[in-house]
């Protein structure tokens, strides 16, 4: 804030006058009083989807892409890739893993989940889900499934294209798919001790997932140190969320929240992803 000298007594008061004459300006209290409450009924409204929605702006740039590392035990056994992008009149998030050639060469990892989004005003976030896609190959663990959000209906269409499956859910109108729900969790305000939750479709089942906020820690990356919050999302699905154990995600403690290290348990240590690139 500047500072400045003050203006005394009357002389204040009248500058101001003036300064409202010279703008058409009137006093609060000659307004119609239909327009003092619509203007009162729009700060409510505001105000209630604050409250419904706790979010910052969002958080992310689009487009974006981050680019990882996957290391088992210290070693680089994979690459990994988050990306959201416009795409005509709606948004598109895909993810993307892949194994090096030695560990493909005993298990072989290809997996890739796209998420579309539309352009919705109703919601606070940038999109809502119309289709959901993944097909995941690892070693001899295949998936290849399909979700089409049917909005406002609310309906979810699953198809299992390997086994030729194919049913309809009734879903809520604000949900998620894994991978968008991700992005979403994002811009939620995030504070330690304090869970957060998102309603995600998958599995053929509607879940209220918790994402809990544990602490906040330094991490240190091939750029330097960044400070970041860490999250567990307490759901086993096959989005981002999909491991066969706990999860970890280190989101930067700034307005971008960006994933900078995922950690996940598994039968033999841990495997992580480490940003290392990417545009953002």
């Amino acid at each position: 804030m500047f500072r400045g000298q003050g203006v005394k007594g009357s002389s204040k008061k009248n500058s101001l006058n003036c300064l409202n004459r010279l703008n058409g300006y009137r006093p609060l209290e000659s307004l119609n009083p239909l327009l003092l409450s619509l203007v009162a009924s729009s700060l409510l409204l505001t105000l209630i989807s604050l409250a419904i929605f706790p979010k910052n702006a969002f958080s992310f740039n689009i487009p974006e892409k981050l680019e990882y590392d996957l290391t088992w035990t210290g070693i680089k056994a994979g690459t990994f890739a988050l990306e959201i992008t416009n795409s005509g009149s709606g948004i598109k998030i895909i993810s993307t893993a892949k194994s090096v050639k030695w560990v493909s060469v005993f298990y072989d990892v290809d997996d890739r989940v796209e998420s579309t989004l539309v352009k919705n005003q109703d919601i606070l976030f940038v999109g809502q889900p119309v289709k959901y896609r993944i097909k995941l190959k690892e070693g001899r663990h295949r998936r290849d499934k399909e979700v089409i959000f049917k909005q406002p209906a609310g309906k979810a269409v699953y198809t299992d294209y390997l086994s030729n499956e194919k049913q309809e859910f009734a879903v809520p109108f604000f949900v998620f798919d894994p991978l968008s729900s991700f992005y979403y969790v994002r811009t939620l305000k995030l504070e330690v001790g304090r869970p957060v939750y998102v309603t995600i479709f998958d599995s053929k089942k509607t879940w209220n997932v918790e994402v809990q906020v544990l602490r906040k820690e330094k991490v240190t990356l091939q750029t330097g140190t960044v400070d970041t919050i860490v999250v567990k999302p307490l759901m086993k699905s096959e989005g981002i969320f999909y491991r066969k154990g706990d999860i970890y995600i280190w989101l930067t403690d700034d307005e971008k929240r960006i994933p900078v290290k995922l950690r996940s348990k598994v039968a033999l240590g841990s495997v992580t992803a480490t940003l290392v690139g990417g545009r953002y």
